[in-house]
């Protein structure tokens, strides 16, 4: 061989072998953010840390994903167990258990190949092979924005000697199959086999001190305020819980609150390795662990740090030798966005709280709210709405008409508000400007108050008749229009055809008809309790009232399953049907084509309403019938056949006894000729007018199903122009977005794809009732008066007192109802109506008295409390409870 040839070779696999050994190991000074995938999220962020000028890190390096891929490849058994535990679901932990167990031996026993056994102990050996080691898991899916995965992965302190970091690095890497890290990864949608282990070995700080320091408070979520947690000792006793710790809140360079725990022990260095607790000097015990001006410093530490990577940062933190020195900082993920803003003080109100529907909303769902409230500016953050109050809030007057109004639907919302105007600084330093609530802002004219004195005179309903038939007929019309309509024309037809239906929305004698129903039911609870000591007389009062569109759908849907109920083929299909083939496999079967006509009859008038309709992208009844069967099969179960007319008429008799008993104990009294007269009046304006609430809702649902499938074809053709892969992906585009790309035939893909990513991160968070623009999520409960121990307060919408077995839901699909339970979720909105029909009562996290289930709760007689805190966690399914809708309280049995 020729000898030049010989030595390019030797050179050539120098380099080529070095290549790889660096691959398995990286030095924090090698690593950044765009080494995630190699060296994980907590390797990622030391390398980030190490790179901050003044900031001290205690030197470390990482074993790569690289050198973990090779263990598990080597590994024959691997494979198999992977696919094995990958068709488990989160709830089979016994078979989790077993397969992870299996999982972890196999690679905790693995051999280190020598190419990477070598290139560990060159690094320890520069950091010197005598010190001590922190051996810490890094997977690639955690302390990242969107997933934290802490403390999923082990971690092994105060490790000495080469061969115990060896065998805590293959510890770290089994522990990828934790039961904890397998079931959390699978609650949060990530691959088992997308996910690699690297590890992190970082010299030991022996600390006086040690803790955690989050740069946005994790109780407030205020990014204005950072919270330290601080303890003697090591800081994974504070991690782990096993010791208390002080708490100082810092503001702006003032520490504004401080709590001094009563600190017994510390976990600290053993001798011959690991960790163990120690009792702390009873002179010590109750001393504050940092002082102020140790605190101001770590604040400052910490606001460098959030500087750096952009975001609130949770940081672990340790001071030795009078200096601190920081050994991990990872996103904190469970903060809420707040909105864009000018950076001046805001006060946002959930839009979501108001209208019964919390969960995240698509893009095009929420570009399209938006176009029916342009006066009303409204802003978006973690796929929610909000209303921006400051000005309103800034005014006097302002101040007192949202103290007067804006609780109706939700009087924790209000509360929180008030909270917040108790603080005269905050309140002082909130910008003024234009008002949200005053005339001229849609629905607010100066002829509401003529219309609704002229409803009130006339007490006549054809006024509603006519608001009916006027929405009918434009509902018509645009049926007729729109299918003329294609292409870059539709986006304006849409435009101009909301701007003419608020109009019909809006219509000063609608809101007058509300208006004068909500007055009714107002003056009948105010007056009989001042009068005959009765609470919530205008619940029972209200029950089956004419044109509430929401009640009769339920009652409709009552009809339907008396159709089913006939036909055992079809009761058997709806056990297994499917939305892409529904009718086209009911037909054939004994009973299919009656009960064929009889859904379609439902959804032509029903059909546009769905769980969560406010946004246009979910998916509609007539899109996916099959989300009707748990409620026409709980109908089936739970009620007798006509129960519909029947339900009706004993709502009816049930009013008209109540308004019986009223008058006659009126007239009895002091004055009582003209109170009952006026009782009278007031019962007929209720039952009159209260129904009508519910139809504005109705309306815009109607005609939002008219422009999706209008809009869904337009999105069919951009799929086979090939820039979109499914027709739903224009869920993820604006409204004005969508109409460009139809007009340019030209869109980046990678839009769609982030914000599918990020809409599944905004599904996790819980939207606040209201938050100011430094973050602070303000709490406002329900407060009430006198409770039975342990009982949840809330707020009492629907009279009566029931007992029976809770039914907690999530989702109105997962709805199987026996007869008595009671149903308690987060809210409801329309859609739920047909589940009322089967249950006894109602508890809900979210509402007021004149939101969605508050109402159909009093039309349906059904003892209801909304506004209790956590319902759907205190109250376990199938536990036995009692709701006072009278007094506003859940008890559990």
């Amino acid at each position: 061989m020729d000898p030049d040839a010989d030595a390019f070779e030797s050179c050539f696999r120098t380099v080529r072998e070095g290549k790889k050994m660096n691959a398995y190991v990286l030095g924090f000074a090698e690593i950044d953010q765009t080494k995630l995938m190699e060296v994980g999220g907590k390797g990622a962020n030391l390398g980030e840390l190490s790179r901050i000028d003044g900031l001290r890190v205690p030197p470390g390096f990482c074993v790569t994903t690289a050198a973990y891929r090779r263990i598990i490849g080597q590994t024959p058994e691997f494979g198999a167990l992977l696919a094995e535990l990958s068709q488990q679901s989160a709830d089979d932990r016994e078979k989790i258990g077993a397969i992870s167990g299996r999982l972890r031996s196999v690679i905790s026993e693995a051999a280190i190949p020598g190419a990477i056994r070598d290139e560990i102990l060159r690094h320890l050996t520069k950091l010197g092979e005598a010190n001590a080691y922190a051996v810490r898991s890094s997977a690639t899916a955690e302390d990242l924005p969107s997933a934290s995965f802490a403390g999923q992965q082990d971690t092994y302190l105060n490790i000495r000697g080469s061969d115990a970091v060896l065998r805590a690095i293959r510890q770290c890497w089994a522990s990828l199959f934790t039961d904890r890290a397998v079931i959390y990864r699978m609650q949060n949608g990530f691959d088992h086999s997308e996910v690699y282990l690297a590890v992190v070995v970082q010299r030991m700080v022996f600390p006086q001190a040690a803790g955690i320091l989050f740069t946005a408070d994790p109780v407030s979520s205020n990014r204005k305020v950072l919270s330290i947690d601080a303890g003697f000792g090591l800081g994974e006793a504070l991690v782990s819980g096993l010791v208390n710790a002080d708490n100082y809140k810092v503001r702006e360079g003032r520490i504004v609150d401080r709590k001094i725990a009563a600190k017994k022990l510390a976990i600290a260095p053993a001798a011959a390795g690991g960790t163990g607790a120690r009792e702390i000097e009873p002179e010590l015990q109750e001393v504050q662990t940092l002082t102020d001006g140790q605190i101001l410093q770590l604040e400052r530490i910490g606001r460098t740090i959030e500087g750096h990577f952009g975001c609130p940062q949770d940081i672990e933190w340790c001071l030795a030798e009078e200096e601190f020195f920081i050994v991990q900082s990872r996103p904190i993920t469970t903060l809420f966005p707040i909105p864009e803003h000018d950076g001046g003080n805001r006060i946002y109100a959930s839009l979501g709280h108001q209208q019964m529907m919390t969960d995240a909303i698509k893009p095009l769902g929420l570009s399209f709210f938006r176009l029916l409230s342009k006066k009303v500016p409204l802003y978006d953050a973690g796929g929610r709405l909000f209303f921006d109050l400051s000005h309103d809030l800034a005014s006097p007057l302002g101040r007192q008409l949202i103290f007067k109004t804006w609780g109706k639907a939700d009087p924790a919302m209000l509360n929180a508000i008030e909270s917040l105007m108790e603080r005269q600084e905050f309140r002082r330093s909130l910008a003024r400007g234009r008002r949200y609530i005053r005339m001229g802002t849609e629905g607010m004219t100066w002829d509401l108050p003529v219309q609704a004195l002229k409803v009130y005179l006339q007490n006549d309903t054809g006024v509603i008749d006519e608001l009916v038939s006027q929405n009918e007929l434009s509902l018509q019309k645009l049926r007729q229009a729109i299918v003329k309509r294609s292409g870059t024309a539709l986006f304006p037809f849409i435009l101009e055809d909301l701007e003419q239906f608020k109009k019909i929305m809006y219509d000063p004698r609608g809101m007058g008809v509300i208006l004068v129903g909500l007055y009714a039911a107002n003056w009948i609870n105010k007056h009989m309790e001042t009068w005959l000591g009765e609470k919530s007389a205008a619940d029972t009062l209200a029950q089956s009232v004419p044109n509430n569109i929401t009640s009769e759908m339920g009652l409709a849907l009552l009809d339907v399953a008396d159709v089913v109920r006939q036909y055992p083929a079809v009761m058997e299909y709806f056990q297994h049907a499917s939305d892409e083939r529904f009718f086209e496999e009911l037909a054939p079967l004994e009973g299919g084509a009656a009960v064929q006509r009889a859904l379609e009859g439902f959804l032509d008038q029903y059909g546009m309403r769905c769980p969560g309709e406010i946004d246009i992208t979910r998916p509609r009844w007539s899109e996916k019938p099959t989300a009707l069967i748990p409620a026409i099969l709980s109908n089936i179960k739970n009620c007798a056949p006509n129960a519909a007319s029947v339900k009706f008429e004993q709502g009816r008799l049930e009013a008209e006894r109540k308004e019986r008993d009223l008058v006659s104990r009126l007239e009895k009294l002091p004055g009582g000729k003209r109170k009952a007269r006026k009782t009278r009046r007031m019962i007929s304006l209720l039952r009159h007018f209260i129904g009508y609430r519910e139809y504005p809702k109705y309306t815009f649902i109607q005609r939002y199903w008219i422009y999706k499938q209008a809009l869904l074809q337009e999105a069919a053709k951009l799929v086979r122009n090939g820039l979109i892969r499914e027709k739903e992906d224009v869920y993820y585009l604006a409204f004005d977005e969508f109409r460009e790309a139809v007009r340019t035939n030209r869109l980046d893909y990678r839009v769609i794809a982030e914000r599918k990513a990020q809409y599944q991160g905004y599904e996790k968070l819980t939207p606040p009732r209201v938050l100011t623009s430094e973050g602070e999520n303000v709490a406002g409960a329900y407060r009430t008066g006198h409770l039975p121990p342990g009982a949840l307060p809330g707020i009492p919408v629907s009279a009566g007192v029931i007992e029976g077995r809770a039914r907690v839901v999530l989702k109105m699909a997962d709805a199987v109802i026996e007869n008595g339970d009671i149903l308690v979720t987060v809210f409801t909105d329309p859609s739920w109506t047909p589940v009322f029909v089967s249950v006894k009562g109602l508890v809900t996290e979210v509402g007021g008295m004149m939101t969605h289930g508050a109402v159909i709760a009093r039309e349906y007689g059904l003892p209801a409390v909304v506004g209790v805190d956590n319902a759907t966690k205190f109250i376990r399914d199938g536990q036995r409870i009692r709701v006072n809708g009278t007094e506003g309280y859940v008890e559990l049995l």
